[in-house]
């Protein structure tokens, strides 16, 4: 097999993949969340989902003693 022809068939594999497991994950109802950043705790997460951002970048920033722009980059990944 030509390394064209692999790429293309481990590229339509990890769709095929990619579709099972967001099937997976809205039929059991789960919500996937990528590791974004060290430091980021549930508490910040359930801040964010809240509408609490501004708390979350600072409970962030006590954690982790990050600066204001990193924490606020930080949460804008949730």
């Amino acid at each position: 097999m030509a390394r064209g022809d692999e790429i293309r068939e481990l590229q339509k594999h990890v769709k095929k993949l990619e579709r099972k497991v967001a099937f997976l994950l809205d039929h059991l109802q789960l919500n996937y969340q990528e590791e974004s950043s060290p430091g980021i705790t549930q508490e910040i997460v359930d801040l964010v989902r809240m509408g609490r951002k501004i708390e979350a970048i600072k409970l962030y920033r006590e954690e982790t003693g990050a600066g204001l722009k990193e924490a606020k980059e930080a949460i804008d990944t949730i």
